[in-house]
């Protein structure tokens, strides 16, 4: 196949901090014109043909930069990309022109079943095959390149020949696909697996980041008694997830930066006062020069 299309300016986020678009929140976004760089939506929240959500939707996009986030297209899955699905995402995105399109190193369907998260995947090189041939065929059908993000995973498969940001790296290389950057979930992940978050980071392939995703966790022990961090995008980001976005963002330069909750949500000004706090770090970022080079 081709290799993915080449984003152009106009089609690149605002190197801003973004909020996550939920129903809650649509008044006073219309009425009050936040100061935001963007917007992100869930995409399967909007396969239906119309509706309050799109009709809200198609105003705020008038107003706003979007960001388009699947969350069921099933990269992983050992079985074909679902072709409906994949069209009903050609529909959206030829709607909105959103300025990225993300979905995730996980699986969520088999066997005409369907599941409600995000699974992990063993990393092996029958996984390596199968991934790169859907995010081929996902780039292709869709003619847009897509933003892959590092999952947050709780187990690890002994069947592993690959490590995580090895795998990463392997897969944008050969699709030419983009990364989106969850600084939360590879926090969570090196935490709950005993590894150091900052190294796993300067493993990965943070040349092709085309966003930054950042959230809250809920802390637990598991049956040994170790600390477990789950992904629960329902508090607000975490010191240590901060000082770990401002080591990315010294590799990465300043990159359109998302605060996501879909949980517990707080006042919309809470929200906002947090993708502030992500636009000061990335003013930070734009004022000295960004470091590309391998860290050491």
């Amino acid at each position: 196949m081709p290799p993915a299309p080449a984003a152009t300016p106009n089609d690149r986020l605002p190197a801003r901090g973004g909020l996550g678009l939920k129903p809650a929140y649509f008044p006073t976004i219309l009425e009050q014109g936040p100061d935001v760089g963007f917007f992100e939506v869930h995409a399967e929240n909007y396969f239906v043909a119309g509706g309050p959500m799109h009709h809200f939707l198609g105003r705020i996009r008038e107003r706003y930069a979007l960001s388009l986030h699947g969350v069921g297209l099933s990269i992983g899955g050992e079985g074909p990309l679902d072709r409906a699905h994949l069209a009903a995402l050609q529909r959206l995105l030829d709607r909105y022109q959103p300025q990225a399109f993300s979905e995730h190193l996980a699986w969520s369907s088999h066997g005409g079943h369907f599941f409600n998260d995000l699974l992990p995947l063993p990393y092996t090189n029958a996984t390596l095959q199968r991934v790169c041939a859907h995010i081929d065929q996902v780039q292709h059908t869709l003619g847009r390149r897509l933003l892959l993000e590092n999952p947050s995973t709780y187990v690890e498969f002994a069947a592993s020949t690959w490590d995580e940001a090895d795998f990463i790296t392997e897969v944008v290389r050969r699709t030419d696909c983009g990364l989106l950057l969850d600084v939360n979930n590879a926090y969570v992940s090196c935490t709950n697996h005993g590894r150091d978050a900052h190294a796993y980071l300067a493993r990965l392939p943070l040349h092709a980041v085309g966003e930054i995703h950042l959230a809250g966790f809920a802390e637990d022990v598991d049956a040994a008694g170790a600390r477990l961090l789950i992904d629960t995008h329902g508090a607000p980001v975490d010191d240590a997830v901060w000082a770990l976005y401002r080591y990315a963002l010294r590799h990465t330069g300043p990159v359109a930066t998302l605060i996501e909750r879909d949980q517990h949500l707080p006042a919309f000004a809470v929200l906002l006062a947090e993708a502030h706090a992500a636009d000061a770090w990335l003013a930070e970022a734009a004022a000295q020069a960004p470091m590309r080079a391998e860290v050491v």
